[in-house]
């Protein structure tokens, strides 16, 4: 699972073309814990992982590998 988080993570930051500090900045995390989220070196807590899929508008099931369909349905 942290290896296709870390991918996913990256990838979708850089589909909606933000920086790894304006992740951080959204979450309230430093730059560099979100570094290590994308670097496989640290997993996020839950309501990290929350804020994160809200804003890249995913769903928690996309970004830890339990599904490939990344739009959600509102």
């Amino acid at each position: 699972m942290r290896e296709i988080l870390s991918e996913r993570l990256r990838e979708c930051r850089k589909d909606k073309g933000l920086a790894q500090w304006e992740i951080a900045v959204y979450c309230d995390i430093s730059e560099k814990t979100y570094q290590n989220y994308e670097l496989m070196t640290r997993e996020p807590r839950l309501e990290i992982l929350i804020k994160i899929a809200d804003r890249f508008g995913v769903s928690l099931d996309y970004l830890t590998g339990r599904t490939d369909i990344k739009e959600i349905n509102k």
